[in-house]
């Protein structure tokens, strides 16, 4: 589904944190974009809106936008 809602990566616990955008979302996964995601790690949690948090893993990625499934 074609969505554009804030959301914030987790790394480290709650460590370090990232703004993004949730450009498409589905049960299985969703597409997000910001400003650079080439040195993400393969794994992370996503706080998605509402509070609702996810554990992802990269499953392609450019400068702006990677994909990932939940896991």
């Amino acid at each position: 589904m074609r969505t554009l809602k804030a959301a914030r990566i987790i790394l480290k616990s709650g460590f370090s944190t990232f703004n993004c955008i949730v450009k498409n979302i589905s049960a299985s996964g969703a597409k997000l974009t910001g400003d650079n995601f080439l040195e993400l790690p393969d794994e992370f949690d996503l706080l998605l809106d509402g509070g609702k948090k996810v554990h992802c893993v990269v499953r392609w990625r450019k400068i702006s936008e990677i994909g990932v499934e939940f896991a």
